[in-house]
């Protein structure tokens, strides 16, 4: 079985973004709804510009589906732009003057070019929404076994929520955050980062914040140690890391383990009987510095995960630049922006977790069909469960 992965391709003013999807077993329920949800909640957010206004996005599936169900070949799946206008020279000009903070430059002297137009429109975050529908569509597979995953905003500048987050008020703070103009399931931190963001836009300026993401349900094994390219911290960091204006990636404490002595940082572990039926299988923390990732590998606990978003490159008043074919200086282009995208980020960044957590899933409980994948996910669980094995290494009888 190949492993599950995706590729998009699209610029933000083509005919639209398309996921290719590969590896998704076959007999998986698609919710065209739930992926329809994930691509309107990337819209919103306070702080959005006007081309959210333009678009409705919404998910068409053109292959790899056939009576709601996945047929087990790869998945295409489009998302229209309505403002489709990249051969329209007069309302998608060149640019030869570059932004700081973007591709533009680097773009533009990787391809040998002045015009930075090329690049933008691949750069831009418009691509996101095909890693969205990738994210969403692999949810549905997640949530056949009990896999829920979670994002919302915990900062916007300098306005931050120290809400906590635990599987038990898991829907609580979904209907708290599903009511927040910024996707914080905290409404005094809200109510502060629409200032932020306010204030941004009076100045000209933009805004950055935090993303965080937290798995539920995820059992134990997924990833591994034995290859650095395995390690599911590593694949989720590249993940994120590869969402337009993220600039760190933590799992768990993050940065702050560099702070502290180890007896303040790492889990003790306690086995409770009444709980291995759940996905710690009794395993149990008192707390979750590691971010429910130990050695590359999930050990039953929370995956939890956060995003740094910088401001968005694209400001009202410019910034310092060069025009590319004079050399000479001047204010960098204007292209329309958004002030703060820190609660769509969430969105983006809460869908790739998901399906590198579904990409890991398969990979340790995989099939060619749905049916397959529960059998081995089963199996597995059931012989964790049952430790230390009896012979210790299980051998296939030789006639």
């Amino acid at each position: 079985m190949p492993t599950l992965d995706y590729q998009t391709a699209g610029e933000s003013h083509g005919p639209g973004m398309l996921t290719i999807v590969t590896g998704m077993p076959a007999g998986v329920p698609i919710d065209a709804d739930a992926i329809n949800t994930e691509l309107a909640r990337r819209q919103g957010g306070y702080g959005r510009g006007g081309r959210q206004r333009i678009e409705t996005d919404t998910v068409e599936f053109l292959s790899g589906v056939r009576l709601g169900m996945t047929l087990g070949s790869p998945i295409a799946m489009r998302v229209a732009n309505k403002d489709s206008r990249m051969d329209d020279v007069e309302r998608t000009p060149p640019v030869y003057r570059p932004r700081p903070g973007h591709a533009d430059l680097a773009g533009s002297l990787k391809w040998l070019t002045t015009d930075c137009r090329g690049t933008l429109e691949r750069a831009s975050a418009r691509e996101t929404a095909a890693r969205v529908a990738a994210g969403a569509l692999a949810r549905g597979l997640l949530k056949l076994f009990g896999i829920e995953v979670f994002g919302f905003v915990r900062s916007v500048g300098t306005a931050v929520t120290d809400i906590s987050v635990t599987p038990e008020k898991h829907q609580e703070l979904l209907r708290a955050r599903d009511a927040s103009e910024t996707y914080c399931p905290d409404a005094e931190a809200t109510k502060k980062q629409i200032e932020v963001i306010r204030q941004a836009k009076v100045d000209k300026d933009t805004a950055g914040g935090l993303c965080e993401a937290h798995v539920f349900g995820v059992p134990p094994g997924l990833g591994s140690c034995v290859d650095w390219r395995l390690k599911l911290d590593a694949r989720i960091a590249y993940a994120v890391m590869g969402i337009q204006a993220f600039k760190s990636v933590e799992m768990g404490m993050g940065r702050r383990v560099s702070e502290l002595p180890g007896s303040q940082v790492h889990d003790p572990i306690r086995y409770d009987r009444s709980r291995a039926d759940g996905p710690s299988l009794g395993f149990i923390r008192d707390t979750n510095n590691a971010g429910g990732v130990e050695g590359g590998m999930t050990n039953g606990q929370p995956v939890v995960v956060t995003g740094a978003m910088k401001p968005i490159s694209t400001l009202l008043r410019g910034l310092p630049s060069v025009d590319l074919n004079t050399k000479e200086a001047q204010q960098s282009d204007y292209e329309r922006s958004d002030v703060c995208a820190v609660s769509a980020a969430s969105v983006v960044m809460e869908n790739v977790v998901a399906f590198e957590i579904a990409r890991a899933f398969l990979d340790k409980t995989g099939g060619d069909s749905l049916a397959e994948v529960q059998a081995h996910h089963g199996a597995y669980m059931d012989l964790v469960k049952i430790l230390p094995l009896d012979p210790p290494i299980m051998t296939i009888a030789k006639d």
